[in-house]
């Protein structure tokens, strides 16, 4: 099994390839919105890449679920998050730094969930 870094190493050739980034702007906290610029379609590139990459099938929304933030989910009220959506979120990303969206549940803020060391972390569970 390959250690942590190798797999980051990995992770991180394979979203300068799929974003079009630079090496140096991978870093373990950098967001793939954010910092790294990816839209919605790129998140079916990077999944197809992975599962290349590592040999391993990733189902349909397993790594970037769908429809958290829909309004009808249950899970957002006003503009935020409610507790129960911060729980499914817990339950659906388990390898995401959730408690810092529970500090700020503003739901501009989920896309913030999404970060290289947490695509590092599902990776290295799944091996």
């Amino acid at each position: 099994m390959p250690s942590q870094e190798e797999i980051f190493e990995s992770v991180r050739e394979v979203l300068v390839d799929a974003l079009g980034v630079d090496d140096d702007e991978v870093t373990p906290e950098a967001t793939l919105i954010g910092d790294l610029g990816a839209e919605s379609i790129d998140f079916l590139d990077i999944v197809f890449r992975l599962e290349k990459a590592f040999d391993i099938k990733i189902p349909r929304a397993e790594l970037f679920p769908e429809n958290l933030a829909a309004a009808d989910s249950g899970f957002v009220l006003d503009g935020k998050v409610t507790e129960a959506g911060i729980t499914e979120l817990r339950t659906r990303l388990p390898h995401a730094n959730v408690d810092k969206l529970a500090a700020d549940p503003k739901v501009e803020n989920i896309q913030d969930l999404y970060t290289v060391e947490m695509i590092s972390k599902f990776i290295a569970a799944k091996l």
